[in-house]
């Protein structure tokens, strides 16, 4: 594949990637992925990973489900041993090869998504519900401005 700089490129269902759908809130949806095998200028095996997928996560402020969109895009280090590592440039993530060079483009795609998932999910539109914060505070009708602590005071020196 990194010899004859092979590309894919396709749809996946989440659905179909079983760790990932256990972290989401639903699974519907479909992944848009592009795949690139290559070598760099250091003669090291690449595999661009770039993904587009809305996923549905459950915001941790109203534990509601909303749907965020997710997009990867990196670079992969195709390594056979850990020792290989400290070799590649510093943007490229390391991916060990198994021994038979046999390589799940899935698992790939997958755990490249597990990554992007925000630790704490939050939906940018969303408040909190008032029994955490409490009514609104209403508005006083002297002049805008708030009961002066002092105004009792003020009464008993006129006396």
């Amino acid at each position: 594949m990194v010899s004859a700089r092979r590309s894919f490129q396709g749809e996946l269902p989440v659905v179909a990637m079983k760790r990932l759908g256990e972290a989401l809130a639903g699974t519907e949806g479909t992944a848009q992925y592009e795949l690139d095998f290559g070598r760099d200028e250091f003669g090291t095996a690449y595999l661009d990973v770039r993904v587009q997928v809305p996923l549905t996560l459950t915001c941790q402020r109203s534990l509601e489900p909303f749907v965020l969109p997710v997009t990867v895009n990196s670079r992969l280090g195709l390594i056979r041993s850990e020792r290989e590592e400290a070799a590649l440039p510093p943007d490229v993530e390391p991916l060990l090869i198994a021994d038979d060079a046999k390589l799940s483009l899935l698992d790939v795609i997958e755990d490249e998504l597990l990554l992007a998932l925000p630790l704490i999910p939050i939906n940018p539109d969303s408040t909190l519900p008032e029994e955490v914060v409490g009514p609104e505070p209403e508005e006083s009708s002297s002049e805008g401005r708030p009961d002066n602590p002092f105004a009792v005071l003020r009464e008993l020196k006129k006396h």
